[in-house]
């Protein structure tokens, strides 16, 4: 593990936190909007890794309810910068992340990568994550990067 990580998990007060990271840790430009949206749910939780005061990995869930089974966390996305990878701070993000997720109540973590990213999915496979294949389907653009 890395040496002075700190992990935060900002919440609905923390949206000027959010905002103030740096370009290039997430995929596309912060929306204030979404990202204020995002932070008020109770359902969606963010984890944040810093390095020197910059923001350096993050992951990102929300709980998934049903009528008929426990909530289960969704993993949306888990980044790190690319100065930062192969140091510990993915894996820090998403120990982060999970743990989240128990202390909600949440009786399963799981996220789904392409089966063509090989590194993710080495990388979860290291972090203890049980490999289950599945087909995904997609309407409105659901995976479109626009």
């Amino acid at each position: 593990m890395t040496t002075g990580i700190d992990i935060r998990h900002p919440g609905a007060g923390d949206l000027a936190m959010v905002m103030a990271v740096a370009p290039g840790l997430f995929d596309k430009p912060l929306d204030a909007g979404q990202a204020r949206a995002f932070l008020e749910s109770p359902l969606n939780h963010l984890v944040l890794a810093y390095e020197g005061g910059q923001a350096v990995a993050f992951a990102s869930g929300t709980v998934l309810l049903h009528p008929d089974k426990p909530p289960a966390m969704f993993i949306n996305q888990l980044g790190t910068r690319e100065s930062h990878r192969l140091r510990g701070f993915g894996r820090a993000v998403l120990e982060a992340l999970i743990e989240r997720a128990r202390a909600v109540g949440c009786k399963g973590v799981w996220l789904g990568t392409e089966t063509g990213n090989r590194k993710a999915r080495a990388f979860y496979r290291a972090s203890g994550g049980q490999e289950m294949l599945f087909a995904g389907y997609a309407w409105d653009g659901a995976f479109d990067d626009g």
